[in-house]
């Protein structure tokens, strides 16, 4: 599974060498570690007090490096972790489908898949673009699998990020007014001096995440030329 800086991922620790923890990371043969200064913040006096051998905790890619893969505990969110949550449950939900379909083939069709992406991904990519899925299961199989996933009724993803906006200029409430009048496809809300909601909803979370991060990549472009700060949250 290619995995990215910043992706929230399901891991169950293996082992504790000294103040290092050794994890291995769900639905993949790579192995990643943590170390003391991303387990909690302020002081830790005993890792065991937070990871022991076999539990299974949410960790957040730091760093990639060849096979070397740097995590972090202390990082994840509270709303990371329901957003990972869900999407297992609705990878559970698309396991099933695959067994309904496949039947004993299930097992080695999602390790091939694995390889490649989360099951949860994958499925959700096939939908718009069923290629791969067909070369692994075959056009009869994949199209019998897409029909029971398009037939279903999804929740959308909701992503609410904070944007913080400041500037001296004297006439600095009508340029933000500006700079955000001609926004797309998300909804903003004002909520104190300088402080804005952004919220996206999409079927992809992690698609919606990239589609902000675009959104405000753009916004800071045009906020430098008229002097106003932005910082994302």
């Amino acid at each position: 599974m290619e995995l990215e800086v910043g992706d929230i991922i399901l891991c169950t620790v293996d082992k504790i060498v000294g103040t290092t923890v050794f994890v291995n990371l769900d639905n993949t043969q790579e192995q990643g570690f943590i170390s003391l200064s991303e387990i909690a913040p302020g002081r830790i006096r005993n890792i065991r007090d937070y990871v022991v051998p076999k539990k299974t905790i949410v960790c957040k890619v730091l760093k990639i490096s060849g096979k070397t893969i740097e995590l972090s505990l202390r990082r994840v969110t509270p709303k990371e972790q329901k957003e990972l949550k869900e999407r297992k449950k609705q990878e559970k939900s698309y396991t099933s489908i695959l067994k309904g379909i496949l039947k004993e083939k299930t097992s080695e069709i999602l390790i091939e898949i694995n390889k490649i992406k989360s099951a949860y991904l994958f499925l959700e990519e096939a939908k718009e673009n069923p290629k791969e899925l067909e070369k692994i299961v075959g056009k009869e199989d994949s199209k019998k699998i897409l029909d029971i996933l398009n037939s279903q009724k999804q929740k959308k993803a909701i992503l609410t990020k904070i944007l913080y906006i400041h500037t001296k200029q004297p006439n600095g409430l009508n340029l933000i007014k500006e700079l955000l009048k001609d926004l797309k496809d998300v909804e903003i809300k004002y909520i104190s001096a300088g402080k804005y909601s952004f919220k996206l909803e999409a079927m992809d979370l992690k698609k919606a995440d990239h589609q902000l991060k675009e959104i405000v990549e753009e916004l800071e472009k045009k906020a430098k030329k008229q002097n106003i700060e932005l910082t994302l949250k």
